[in-house]
């Protein structure tokens, strides 16, 4: 074989590799914060804000603080990178994705389920008229 088809071939081979491996670590997995806490990997934990509790963006760490509720009933506070989404008070429930440190859950994504227009109580009257 050819010198050139022998690193051709490793290059592929090397570039899918680490192409599979950055999915995989991109990927998560949905848990609670209890699991979330023991995995120390990067998770998605689904779950309510806890309205009660003190929330708000911190000037100086550039981040959004609020308390979440998961499905498990467990509280624990979300530093989220990011500024608040416009549809945050909204929302049914949140999706955070990130790693917990000292119980702490460091977030760099969130989702933000809202409640759907089309389940409106109003909006359905409207349709059976």
């Amino acid at each position: 074989m050819k010198p050139r088809v022998i690193i051709g071939t490793v290059a592929i081979v090397l570039f899918t590799s680490l192409l599979m491996w950055n999915f995989g670590n991109s990927l998560g997995s949905y848990v609670g914060f209890e699991e979330a806490e023991t995995s120390g990997n990067r998770v998605h934990v689904i779950g309510k804000w806890v309205p009660d509790m003190p929330h708000g963006f911190d000037n100086q760490r550039m981040v959004f603080n609020f308390y979440m509720e998961d499905n498990y009933g467990q509280v624990r506070r979300i530093s989220y990178n990011k500024p608040k989404p416009n549809n945050f008070e909204d929302a049914e429930s949140l999706v955070v994705v990130g790693k917990m440190r000292n119980g702490v859950m460091l977030s760099d994504d969130m989702l933000v389920k809202c409640p759907s227009k089309y389940n409106d109580a109003s909006n359905l009257e409207m349709v059976n008229l």
